[in-house]
């Protein structure tokens, strides 16, 4: 990690209560902690190209009609 971003840190935290510096603690803990998941992306990489065009359009169309409406009784 840089230096840089360190002091950057540290400086921010200076200026801060103490309850939030703790909560910062939590936070960066709970970073160091976190499982990473997934699958890398070298090997999803013999799934390019698999949908066909005419279908990867039809999806882009249904995603730009139904992200602009709102559902207002949707949580």
């Amino acid at each position: 990690m840089s230096i840089l971003i360190i002091d950057e840190v540290v400086e921010q935290l200076k200026g801060m209560p103490q309850p939030l510096q703790r909560k910062v603690l939590e936070f960066a803990r709970s970073l160091v902690k976190a499982e990473v998941r997934g699958t890398p992306g070298h090997q999803l990489l013999r799934f390019a190209g698999s949908i066909p065009s005419d279908d990867i359009q039809l999806m882009r169309e249904a995603i730009e009609q139904d992200c602009e409406r709102v559902d207002i009784d949707e949580w």
